[in-house]
């Protein structure tokens, strides 16, 4: 839209009353309309965008930005994982409880999720220690595991963002706040 009003790329004419005009030759006309044409298809598809956003909060039971990791969880007889803590593959999510799925977004105006869950197939939620990071900020943590051993970790610099996913999915999931209480231990 800015191009279509620059100055230096049109070019300025008199008329006969003095007034200036702009004067455009054919195909100067059907590259300005052609622009036009881009920007409405542009803001037709931010309508879209902005119009699933606002349906997605309004059906939501729980909605919010988190810092995400994934893991498997070692099967019987599998040896013990690596030590993962220098490892720092925390990932921001929009994530978004929505009738019986736990969506993940890269961004909160994503049309598609990336990734999705069942409530049907988690069978663990439940806090994490939280750790104080080395600006200062103290960073609290809950987990999620499906049956099939994919153990989501989450976290968040919000104490009561963490405590009511963890107490949601739990009602949800019909788990039983008893498996894990919102004790969020800090590291030494």
């Amino acid at each position: 839209m800015l191009n279509l009003f620059n100055l230096k790329r049109l070019s300025w004419g008199a008329d006969t009353n003095g007034q200036q005009k702009v004067v455009l030759s054919a195909a100067e006309v059907e590259s300005l309309r052609s622009e036009l044409a881009d920007l409405e298809e542009r803001e037709a598809h931010l309508k879209a965008r902005l119009e699933h956003i606002d349906e997605i909060l309004r059906c939501a039971r729980l909605s919010g930005y988190l810092h995400m990791r994934t893991r498997w969880e070692a099967l019987p007889g599998e040896p013990p994982a690596l030590d993962e803590t220098e490892v720092d593959d925390w990932l921001p999510r929009f994530v978004v409880l929505q009738g019986p799925c736990i969506f993940l977004y890269v961004t909160s105006t994503d049309i598609s999720p990336q990734d999705s869950t069942l409530l049907s197939d988690v069978v663990e939620v439940g806090c994490m220690p939280c750790h104080t990071q080395d600006d200062g900020e103290i960073r609290y943590y809950f987990y999620i595991v499906t049956r099939l051993g994919l153990r989501y970790e989450c976290s968040s610099a919000s104490k009561l963002q963490v405590d009511a996913w963890v107490t949601t999915l739990q009602d949800e999931c019909k788990l039983g706040s008893d498996s894990t209480t919102l004790d969020h231990s800090h590291d030494p």
